[in-house]
C-alpha cells in the first residue's frame, strides 16, 4: 500500500505536476490513517482471537470432561455386565442342581416300575409254582 502511494508520488511529480504543501502531506496523513486503522484492526483481531482461545479452552474441557462422565458410565456398564454374568452362573449352577435331582427321580421312578414289575414277575412265579403242585398231587 506504502509502495503504491510512493509511486504514485514519483509518477506524478515526473510528470511535472506542482503540488502545494498541504497536497504534498495529504498522502503522509492518510497513511497515517491507514496505520492507525491497520493497527485499531489488528488489535481488534488479536482481541478475537484470544477468546476464540479461550473459548476452544472452554470447550476442550468440556468435552474432556464429557468424556470422563462417559468413561464413567461405561465402567458403570461393564460392572453391570460383571453382575449380569455373575447372576447367570449363579442361575446355571441352579439349573444344573435341579438337573441332577430330576435325573434322581427319574432314576428313582424307573427302579419303582423295575422293582414293581420284578415283584411282580417273582410273585407270579411263585405262586404258580405252588398252584402246580396240587395239581401233580391231584394227577
Amino acid at each position: 500500500m506504502v509502495r503504491l502511494i510512493v509511486s504514485i508520488l514519483i509518477i506524478t511529480t515526473s510528470w511535472g505536476f506542482s503540488l502545494t504543501p498541504s497536497e504534498e502531506r495529504q498522502p503522509l496523513r492518510d497513511i497515517a490513517e491507514i496505520k492507525a486503522t491497520l493497527k485499531t484492526f489488528m488489535e481488534q483481531v488479536d482481541k478475537r482471537f484470544e477468546q476464540i482461545d479461550k473459548r476452544i479452552a472452554e470447550l476442550r474441557k468440556d468435552m474432556n470432561e464429557r468424556f470422563r462422565q462417559i468413561d464413567k458410565r461405561f465402567k458403570q456398564v461393564d460392572k453391570r455386565f460383571e453382575q449380569i454374568d455373575k447372576r447367570f452362573e449363579q442361575i446355571n449352577i441352579e439349573l444344573d442342581r435341579h438337573e441332577n435331582i430330576m435325573v434322581g427321580i427319574f432314576a428313582g421312578q424307573i427302579a419303582s416300575v423295575a422293582a414293581v414289575i420284578g415283584f411282580a414277575w417273582w410273585d407270579r412265579r411263585t405262586i404258580i409254582r405252588k398252584a402246580e403242585k396240587p395239581a401233580k398231587i391231584l394227577k
